[in-house]
């Protein structure tokens, strides 16, 4: 997949199945004997019992959980005891003398302020070289605090859903483009960071830093609709930030792979993902390459990694891989 149809399907264009000319001769060969092939009864139930056998990892969810716990934390202790390591929240920060500035808060305050920081500069900078390192939307998985809650609540859903209590409602997922224009013109227009009052990323950073606010019923209320109607609704379909993170990480060295050669492509990766869309070259017979990188919207959380029973999904430094 090139860079600019992984971008256009993270801006909302639905994956579609590769061209003939798409595929590469390997690929195509791999295709072909894998049609070919017909699975005996006794390969279908081992196939089963890897996938059952999957669902009990968890080592990169727990790697993640660890990470964002700290992460958090650190903001926490160090504003209560006032040690001064780190000072602010997650939207803009000082981490021992260095400045820190989310891309997305950063782009909102220049806009409703109409004039370019000096400190804003040179912490946006280092925030974008440090998630161009790590992923780009690593950042979500990884770090923001709404994130965790709302696997929490997807988990409840999911439940639910299976129980037939509940059904799951899909959005489109240009909606947090329309989100992300709107907030923008919102910001230039008032003069004012709207997104960054709503946001509930920043509402939480904040809350466990310096103590709670009325602006905790946001979070609630999203969670309230992740867990009753739609799954992932904030993250998959409306975060503006998820765009921003998505577009630096676009060519991040740091990024989940797939080959195709031992995939049973029975799809508990996909089942798993908050973006779904980027597995589409997991499906039977959509892979192009032996080896592709998957696409900007990924957030690195590792889930398939998790669940793959074949190994076929790995995280990758890219440049690196024959080194590690």
């Amino acid at each position: 997949m090139s860079l600019i149809q992984s971008l256009a399907i993270m801006l909302g264009r639905e994956p579609t199945k590769p061209r003939p000319e798409e595929y590469s001769p390997e690929a195509q060969a791999l295709h072909e004997a894998k049609r070919a092939s017909k699975l005996t009864p006794e390969q279908r139930a081992e196939i089963n019992r890897q996938t059952h056998d999957a669902h009990k990892v968890h080592t990169w969810r727990n790697r993640r959980w660890l990470t964002l716990l700290v992460v958090n934390l650190l903001f926490v202790l160090s504003y209560h005891f006032d040690v001064q390591l780190i000072e602010g929240a997650l939207t803009a920060s000082r981490v021992i003398g260095f400045h820190f500035a989310d891309l997305n808060s950063a782009l909102q305050v220049t806009l409703a302020f109409k004039t370019i920081l000096i400190n804003l500069v040179i912490g946006t900078t280092t925030v974008l070289l440090l998630w161009w390192l790590l992923g780009g939307r690593s950042f979500c998985s990884w770090v923001c605090p709404y994130h965790l809650l709302a696997e929490w609540a997807e988990a409840l859903h999911v439940k639910l859903a299976a129980k037939k209590l509940i059904k799951d409602h899909q959005l489109h997922r240009r909606t947090r483009v329309v989100l992300y224009v709107i907030f923008a013109v919102a910001a230039l227009a008032s003069g004012y960071t709207v997104f960054e009052t709503i946001s509930p990323t920043g509402i939480l950073s904040r809350a466990m830093i310096y103590g709670p606010t009325w602006a905790l019923t946001i979070v609630v209320f999203l969670l309230l609709l992740e867990v009753f109607y739609s799954r992932r609704m904030w993250c998959r379909y409306m975060c503006p930030i998820g765009i921003t993170y998505a577009v630096v990480g676009a060519i991040s060295p740091v990024r989940v792979v797939f080959r195709p050669v031992n995939c049973h492509h029975e799809g508990e990766c996909r089942k798993v993902c908050l973006v779904p869309h980027v597995l589409d070259v997991t499906k039977k017979g959509f892979a192009t390459q032996m080896h592709s990188g998957i696409g900007a919207d990924c957030t690195r959380c590792g889930l398939c990694v998790d669940v793959c029973p074949t190994g076929s999904l790995k995280f990758e430094v890219k440049g690196l891989d024959k080194l590690l």
